[in-house]
């Protein structure tokens, strides 16, 4: 079955850096594209970033965009997402996600970004 394990979230001042990670299996990663959202508290699930199945399209929110890089090793089945320059509006819940036959998440990593 699908799986989606996201992990690297943590506390980190403002400012600071973090590089998630999400290792996939169940499914054929190379050949889909791979998503990053996120939730912050008492809000709705927000898009922040995708890739292609190749690693050669990419996609940002505009708020992250020009801070977090998105990427893909289709050898390790794993997505990243390193995050530079965080900013407490960026504490939230960090979801990967993948549409295979049907939309598939993982269990989240929280990110605080806090001083």
């Amino acid at each position: 079955q699908v799986q989606l394990v996201e992990s690297g979230g943590g506390l980190v001042q403002p400012g600071g850096s973090l590089r998630l990670s999400c290792a996939a299996s169940g499914f054929s990663f190379s050949s889909y594209a791979m998503n990053w959202y996120r939730q912050a508290p008492g809000k709705g699930r927000e898009f922040i970033a995708s890739i292609s199945n190749t690693g050669g399209v990419t996609r940002y929110a505009e708020s992250v965009k020009g801070r977090f890089t998105i990427s893909r090793d289709n050898a390790k089945n794993t997505v990243y997402l390193q995050m530079n320059s965080l900013k407490p509006e960026d504490t939230a819940v960090y979801y990967c996600n993948a549409r295979v036959s049907m939309a598939y998440w993982g269990q989240g990593t929280q990110v605080t970004v806090s001083s």
